[in-house]
């Protein structure tokens, strides 16, 4: 059941960014949302519209201190769902709170990760949280009058990846500041095409782009990773449900109050220690920086962290939720905060997800922060580090390190391969780079080395190669596969190196960068599978992480 978006037609003059608000702490973990007066209770907020952000190019200004709500309670809402059972007391009330949106508003998909051999596939699901100040509660909680009812920023993304298997489960951050590109996105509500921006916007304005979707668009985008849902939660479905659940332990390595002497900071207060905490206490250690060492968006996502281990781990014991009504009053809590995709648009689908995340347990849960590097206030993905962490969750390997993926035995064609001297096999030079030029008659040179091992008919082609960084053999179509596995196969190639391609006529050989000079292909190299120190891992099962505090914020 799809509800009303809170966006509205048209466009809209351009409301103040966030730098321009001077948020303390303030964009949280909320999501925009509608509210039907018969299902949510009382009259829709006031001044709800979504106002569009302008953006410019050139460097902007950095940011003013602002806080984010940087934990998805979204992963309180599946887990209690299938933990407790109890959606399905009364089903079509739960339906009713569910708000629904787009999935993905780009243009492209990351393709769809292969089954293994049981068949089973990985659950890639994207929480986002927003800035909204869309309802009176929200704005009570998050503060910042100016910016009521303004376009609000995804300032809270975590993808979770729940492995084919459903052996182990993995969580990844991203900071708010990090810079990179945004894709094309079109509105869903009022058709508005947003077009692809700069390689140095902030992910955070993903959201302000046509909504949630083009967040998800942007994750694809950058990493690849094939998503298949994605959850929103407010202000106040963060302290309703942290009500529910009871209370939450976390740990400080000092008395921490979170304010400054001008008055900012998310007012958290604790004893050193560990405190059970809840409610508005709950969304204040969400949100604190002032307070955390290093005062960043990288200490505060540490403690997130935290918070939702320590979560997982009380959901799985039932603690405090003993009674049928405190499950009730829990479920009806978690559907009201969520906005949903689709395919989560249902309590079935969100009881089935809530299963299926309960398979892991807290020892085989890690959590971690996307590696990054500054430049200047923000950041931007780290070079090897962040491609490796993203690879590991393409491809399934779990970032625990334990029960690692065995690599996929290849399969050779059902087409058998003709005999060597009846395979017709252009060859390409696609060796240049980005700082070199092609190799100078390196076809020629490889075709006389097919030639050479019984490949009388290869032949080179002088047309505009492709730039390939590994060396690759195409053919066109199912009967010349078994020809090209051959072909890869007298190289010393893997059989992946054959890839199928309507960019070629037959078997097409493209000498890549990787083969520059020497008589054979160099061998691959075995792939680091582990997790990079720069990814801050931390264990599910992690019960004596405590956080520093800033000996500044100490009472």
């Amino acid at each position: 059941m799809r509800q009303n978006s809170v966006r509205k037609e048209g466009a809209r003059r351009r409301a103040p960014h966030a730098s321009d608000r001077g948020r303390e702490d303030g964009a949280h973990d909320g999501a925009a949302r509608s509210r039907k007066p018969s299902e949510k209770g009382g009259e829709p907020p006031e001044g709800n519209g979504r106002h569009r952000r302008g953006t410019s190019g050139g460097e902007r200004p950095p940011r003013r201190k602002r806080g984010v709500l940087r934990w998805s309670a979204t992963v309180l809402s599946v887990l209690i769902l299938g933990t407790a059972g109890a959606g399905y007391l009364y089903y079509q009330y739960l339906n009713g709170n569910i708000e629904t949106d787009d999935l993905n508003l780009g243009e492209h998909r990351a393709p769809e990760p292969t089954p293994n051999a049981a068949g089973q596939t990985p659950l890639n699901i994207l929480l986002i949280g927003s800035d909204a100040r869309d309802s009176k509660a929200n704005q009570k909680l998050g503060g910042a009058k100016d910016t009521f009812g303004s376009q609000p920023l995804a300032d809270v993304q975590m993808l979770l990846h729940l492995s084919a298997d459903r052996t182990n489960m993995s969580v990844v951050s991203m900071p708010r500041d990090t810079l990179l590109q945004i894709p094309k996105c079109t509105d869903p509500d009022d058709g508005k095409v947003y077009p692809e921006t700069g390689p140095r916007y902030m992910t955070n304005e993903s959201l302000g782009r046509g909504g949630p979707g083009c967040t998800v668009a942007t994750w694809e985008k950058l990493t690849n990773i094939h998503i298949n849902h994605f959850m929103m939660v407010d202000f106040a479905g963060v302290v309703s449900m942290a009500d529910a659940i009871g209370g939450v332990p976390v740990c400080v390595d000092k008395n921490i109050h979170s304010r400054t002497s001008s008055g900012k900071g998310s007012g958290l207060k604790l004893k050193k220690g560990t405190t059970e905490i809840k409610g508005e206490q709950a969304l204040q250690w969400l949100r604190t920086r002032y307070g955390f060492e290093g005062g960043t968006d990288i200490s505060r996502a540490k403690a997130q962290h935290m918070y939702m281990n320590a979560l997982v781990r009380k959901l799985r014991e039932n603690t405090g939720l003993t009674s049928p009504n405190k499950l009730r009053k829990l479920a009806d809590k978690a559907t009201r905060a969520l906005k949903v995709d689709d395919g989560l648009g249902d309590i079935k689908e969100l009881y089935d997800l809530g299963n299926e995340l309960k398979k892991v347990s807290p020892n085989r849960t890690t959590m971690t922060t996307m590696p990054f590097e500054y430049v200047g206030a923000r950041v931007i993905p780290k070079p090897g580090d962040a491609e490796q962490l993203f690879r590991l969750v393409r491809d399934d390997i779990p970032l625990d390190g334990k029960g690692k993926k065995k690599p996929a035995k290849e399969k050779a064609s059902d087409d058998p391969a003709a005999a060597d001297d009846k395979i017709a096999v252009q060859v390409q030079n696609g060796t240049r780079t980005d700082v070199e030029a092609p190799v100078s008659g390196r076809a020629g040179v490889v075709a006389q080395l097919l030639a050479g091992k019984g490949f009388t008919k290869a032949a080179p082609d002088t047309s505009t190669a492709p730039v390939e960084e590994k060396t690759v053999v195409r053919y066109p179509s199912k009967e010349l596969e078994g020809d090209a596995q051959r072909v890869a196969k007298s190289l010393g190639l893997p059989l992946s190196a054959a890839k199928k391609s309507t960019d070629v006529s037959g078997v097409t050989l493209i000498v890549g960068a990787d083969w520059r000079e020497g008589d054979a292909p160099p061998k691959a190299k075995k792939k680091d599978d582990t997790t990079p120190d720069s990814a801050d891992a931390l264990s599910g099962s992690d019960k004596k992480a405590c956080m520093k505090v800033d000996p500044a914020y100490t009472w």
